[in-house]
């Protein structure tokens, strides 16, 4: 087996409190951006309308594009350019107007501003109500796939070990949102399936993590050793696993990313984010949290026991 680490010593539980803040700070901070922007830029998918992508034969720029839009009272719209300066994709609101009545508008507008030649290459229609309930059933797909996942984790692991792995696939969904709307990108039905994509990757690497600290804490703990130390040792020796998966995930996708065109951009691009964000996770959320646990738990039944002392000496 390939080992790019070589016996690994690193001390992840006891760096836990700063990769706590480096969390909270990126998810504070990209909630924040989308309670700013009045949420997430959501696709014709999920916010309704008509979707009109539009390829010239010469370079035009967005400016004409809206200005042509303007004459025909379209002007809301939101103009993207897509691969190149000739081709560009027209999201219309769903209040505007029927599928053939908007797309004749649109080329309306395009021969009026006397843009070069140019070609309907494709014309969607999503209704509102159609929409509303993509973006409910999106959430129910999420919370779903988190609810199997704990009761999966909580039977094959403890109930701690369940719980700890759905914060950590929270903080992922969390920190891959906030990259989406730091980034100005839109949520579509491909970026939902990057999300439960991550969600499954990101599980992947913490059941790996979690089942060697089973292992070594089926053998017992040593003289001295704390359970930070057995989890250490267990994130340790599959450091070389995680990394070695996640980097080729990360390779191939930065490839889908960068070759993939603008129809895959959004999705490569939560990937790439997600990627990164679970494989962080595994090792500075999940595990660290079963730690923080244990310690409360135990500090907790030495107060009770204190408590049961005092009032017996009372007597």
């Amino acid at each position: 087996m390939l080992q790019i680490f070589v016996n690994p010593k690193y001390d992840f539980i006891n760096k836990r409190r700063w990769a706590y803040a480096i969390s909270l700070i990126v998810t504070l901070a990209g909630l924040a951006h989308i309670a700013w922007q009045g949420g997430l830029r959501y696709g014709i998918d999920f916010s309704g309308g008509t979707l009109v992508q539009v390829r010239f034969q010469q370079a035009t720029t967005v400016d004409a594009v809206r200005s042509a839009l303007d004459r025909v009272r379209l002007g809301e719209s939101v103009i993207q350019e897509f691969g190149d300066a000739q081709e560009y994709l027209i999201r219309i609101p769903a209040s505007s107007g029927a599928l053939e009545e908007t797309s004749k508008k649109v080329e309306q507008g395009i021969r009026e501003a006397k843009l070069p030649g140019f070609e309907v290459r494709r014309l969607e229609f999503v209704g509102p109500q159609v929409g509303r309930d993509l973006q409910l059933q999106a959430v129910y797909a999420v919370l779903a796939g988190m609810a199997g996942i704990l009761i999966y984790t909580a039977l094959r692991f403890d109930f701690r070990g369940g719980v700890a792995a759905i914060l950590a696939l929270l903080h992922d969904v969390l920190v891959a949102l906030s990259a989406l709307s730091l980034a100005n990108r839109e949520m579509s039905l491909p970026v939902l399936a990057a999300l439960l994509t991550i969600v499954g990757f990101s599980i992947n690497d913490t059941i790996v993590v979690f089942d060697r600290i089973r292992e070594t804490r089926g053998r017992g703990l040593r003289k001295g050793e704390t359970l930070a130390d057995v989890i250490n040792t267990a994130i340790n020796q599959t450091l070389s696993r995680t990394v070695l998966t996640s980097l080729t995930v990360f390779l191939v996708v930065a490839i889908l990313y960068v070759a993939g065109g603008e129809v895959l951009r959004d999705f490569a691009f939560a990937l790439l984010v997600g990627v990164v964000t679970g494989t962080y996770s595994s090792v500075f959320v999940a595990a660290p949290i079963i730690v923080d646990w244990e310690n409360w738990s135990q500090a907790r039944q030495r107060g009770t026991k204190k408590t049961v002392v005092k009032a017996g000496a009372g007597r």
